[in-house]
């Protein structure tokens, strides 16, 4: 250590050890409603998603977001928008909800699959 601080000294630098910020935990149902209205002229929201997978109805006119959301979307998305939205729900419901809208929507991924694997 010595011997580094003195090859710093003659370069007219000093060595710093600092504790690594940690990053925030990613908000996957910000980057599903970004990823989810690339292609549309109206962008799903925040609210609009979440509210969907609470109650476990399609808002009007997001449709279309949403089945490009379930078709498309890894499925580490789409557990972590689960997993967000489980925080304001009872255990279980947010995936029960978007399994419900997959269906209702005609969904051409098999959400269940997923959801029973996690």
């Amino acid at each position: 250590m010595k011997k580094l601080q003195a090859i710093l000294a003659q370069l007219e630098l000093t060595l710093a050890i600092q504790q690594v910020p940690k990053s925030p935990p990613p908000d996957f149902i910000r980057m599903a409603c970004t990823t989810t209205s690339v292609s549309y002229k109206n962008p799903l929201t925040v609210d609009e998603l979440i509210q969907a997978l609470l109650t476990g109805k399609v808002p009007a006119g997001e449709k279309p977001h949403l089945r490009a959301l379930l078709d498309e979307a890894a499925p580490s998305l789409l557990k972590g928008i689960v997993l967000e939205a489980g925080r304001w729900s009872r255990p279980g419901k947010a995936e029960k909800n978007l399994a419900r809208i997959a269906r209702d929507i005609g969904a051409s991924r098999r959400i269940e699959d997923w959801l029973n694997t996690a």
